[in-house]
């Protein structure tokens, strides 16, 4: 009797997440598939030079149709890495790699007629990839999520590393064709760590400010004295700089001061691979 006239306590229902096929989900798709296929071309255009030149295929990568392809293929990689890592099914991988490759494909048969010139099929290449990707990611986006697929210790060790590889591809050039950087170069090291940490809040530890300052100081100093002695002293000055700053990275990513790991995880890759092709730079020449 009492349970019936007892009212109950019914907890409000949690608000409900926005749908997996939404018009924000698509967007969001579509931005990431953008930005995926812009990170491919950066850092998987200088791995083509670097193989091509010494297998004497520089020529033929320089062909408009060529280059077509070859630009396909980096965005298609790219954009295939990052869709399985969001678990994608392998269908649509399939059919965004074809919304890459199509357009082109479609558009060589005139330029090989001479009826397009090189300009017209890069430029219409991409804009007819547009609409395509569209239309493959509206078909995909009511697909169920795919389960977490098991990864290899390698790949998570990889994956648990990739700012290392990321530096490590941004940096391919320099080891084939090293030269000195400009003093100047200097003084974004630690401005990038001021702008990062004042964003992050990052800098109101104790001693925290000032060792960034200090190290703001010591930079722009190196700089100033590299610029007024010049010639191969400021070139020596200069790889210093980016070595000394791959230490500071290191010291960061071990306390975890400032900024992300993951930043200077890369920086100190950067920084070190930099700061030894202008060692090399200044030894060939």
């Amino acid at each position: 009797m009492t349970d019936t006239l007892t009212p109950r306590l019914v907890s409000p229902a949690p608000p409900s997440a926005p749908p997996a096929g939404g018009v924000r989900h698509l967007l969001r798709h579509l931005a990431e598939m953008a930005l995926a296929m812009v990170a491919g071309m950066l850092l998987l255009a200088p791995l083509w030079r670097i193989a091509g030149a010494p297998l004497g295929l520089t020529a033929v990568l320089a062909r408009p149709d060529v280059a077509a392809l070859v630009m396909a293929t980096n965005m298609t990689v790219g954009m295939t890495v990052w869709m399985r890592h969001r678990r994608h099914s392998r269908a649509a991988c399939a059919e965004m790699a074809a919304a890459m490759y199509v357009p082109f494909l479609l558009l060589l048969v005139p330029y090989r007629a001479g009826w397009l010139a090189a300009d017209t099929l890069m430029l219409g290449g991409h804009l007819l990839m547009v609409p395509a990707m569209v239309l493959v990611a509206v078909r995909h986006r009511h697909d169920p999520v795919g389960p977490a697929p098991r990864r290899h210790p390698l790949v998570a060790a990889v994956r648990h590393r990739w700012p290392a590889g990321l530096a490590l591809l941004m940096t391919a050039d320099n080891w084939v064709s090293p030269s000195v950087l400009s003093p100047w170069t200097l003084l974004v090291l630690p401005a990038g760590y001021l702008v990062i940490g004042a964003y992050r809040r990052r800098l109101g530890g104790p001693g925290v400010l000032a060792r960034q300052l200090v190290g703001l100081a010591g930079w722009s100093g190196l700089a100033l004295v590299a610029v007024l002695v010049g010639g191969q002293v400021a070139a020596w000055l200069v790889a210093v700089g980016w070595l000394a700053h791959a230490v500071w990275d290191v010291v960061h990513y071990r306390r975890d001061e400032v900024v992300p790991r993951g930043y200077a995880q890369w920086c100190a890759v950067l920084d070190a691979v930099l700061g030894v092709t202008i060692v090399l730079a200044v030894l060939s020449a």
